[in-house]
């Protein structure tokens, strides 16, 4: 599938500016955004719910926008399953045979087909009021997978569910996925549910993709501050490049293959000082930049670490806030500022940069860093990221 330079307005309001995206063949594919940035407008324009003002839409080559919603091979899943009360689940499945005439010896077997997919079998003669939403929103996904469609278009499908059956329900999705081996078009504002399941994601904002990638891409190499802010947590900092000196051997591999350059550049930030990060984009000294770092590529620890690695940042500080969640604690650091930032503003506020430590053993369990304590902070210019340069 095709999507090229699509733009969609509703009155002064642009929902779409130019969107193009290239999905593949058997996909498992994710719009993620927050509301309002286009999504379910774009997945209703694939469905043929809505027109786009200009642009293109191809399935296979072939144009899909002059058909109607009936004749374009893409079924969809609403967030409200949009089932037919009246209707038991065997007969709301087969609706979309029946509506097609189908021969009534060949409906049942199939329903039946589709039922034991979803594992429904023994629920076929219920009403949809008497099914959990796991189960509801099962019978909308045998319904719309009945017809044998080229794409499935999901709009926000779990959003009504609690988290764990949502947790539940989404492995079951990616099951069906590799069981059917068709293209899913999955809509959601969940950055966790994108990660799980997708093989790639397009990153949305006001109407415009942002960054189109595999989960790994997008959350360790975000393309932009909105997306790293957006995916996951981070600690984001203004910076000014002030030395950039080219690697003859890529620290990234993953990321920097052998014939892409990679950068060692030094950046100055406000409120940390000095910070080593590596780059396959080129910066200048100079440049205005956005520096981020996740919480748990950050090292935490009462003793200072003694490497003599070059590339390692090493910061002071004192736990401001510590917050133990079983798997994990988060701590909220507040950094000892540089002094040429404390000579420049003796009134500027705290600055805190949260660090995440997982619980893997046993004897992890124990806050052993605690409130108030001096600790150190390390991490490798490997694991932050430039993630926008400033005009």
């Amino acid at each position: 599938m095709v999507i090229e330079e699509v733009s969609k307005s509703f009155g002064d309001f642009k929902v779409l500016n130019e969107v193009s995206l290239g999905i593949k063949k058997g996909e498992f594919f994710s719009l993620l955004g927050p509301s309002g940035c286009g999504k379910t407008t774009l997945l209703r324009i694939i469905a043929g719910f809505e027109s786009p003002d200009y642009g293109l839409v191809t399935f296979d080559g072939a144009d899909v926008l002059p058909l109607p919603p009936n004749r374009r091979q893409a079924n969809t899943v609403f967030q409200n399953y949009a089932l037919f009360p009246h209707l038991t689940v065997f007969e709301n499945v087969a609706f979309p045979l029946r509506i097609k005439r189908f021969p009534k010896a060949e409906i049942s077997p199939r329903v039946n087909e589709y039922l034991k997919l979803v594992q429904l079998e023994g629920h076929a003669h219920k009403k949809p009021n008497q099914l959990s939403g796991g189960q509801k929103q099962r019978v909308a996904i045998a319904r719309a997978l009945i017809n044998e469609p080229r794409v499935l278009l999901l709009d926000e499908p779990l959003s009504a569910l609690d988290a764990k059956l949502r947790q539940h329900m989404l492995i079951e999705l990616d099951q069906i996925h590799d069981k059917i081996g068709i293209t899913f078009i999955y809509v959601t504002h969940d950055q966790q549910e994108a990660l799980s399941v997708s093989d790639r994601i397009a990153v949305m904002n006001q109407g415009n993709v942002l960054q189109v990638g595999t989960p790994h891409e997008i959350y360790e190499s975000p393309a932009t501050d909105f997306v790293a802010r957006f995916i996951g947590e981070i600690n984001l900092f203004d910076a000014t490049v002030t030395r950039v000196n080219k690697l003859d051997q890529p620290l990234l591999p993953a990321i920097a293959p052998s014939e892409t350059t990679e950068y060692m550049a030094e950046l100055e930030t406000p409120e940390l000082g000095r910070i080593k990060v590596t780059t396959v984009d080129e910066v200048e000294p100079g440049q205005k930049v956005v520096f981020t770092v996740r919480p748990e590529k950050i090292v935490i620890s009462k003793e200072k670490p003694t490497t003599k690695r070059e590339d390692i940042n090493l910061f002071q500080g004192t736990v401001d806030e510590p917050i133990y969640s079983g798997f994990q604690t988060k701590f909220y650091i507040k950094i000892a500022q540089p002094a040429a930032a404390a000579d420049r503003n003796t009134e500027q506020k705290k600055v805190l940069i949260r660090v995440i430590k997982q619980h893997a053993n046993y004897s992890d369990e124990g806050p052993d860093i605690v409130w108030k304590d001096d600790v150190y902070l390390s991490w490798s210019a490997n694991d932050g990221y430039i993630v926008g340069v400033k005009e």
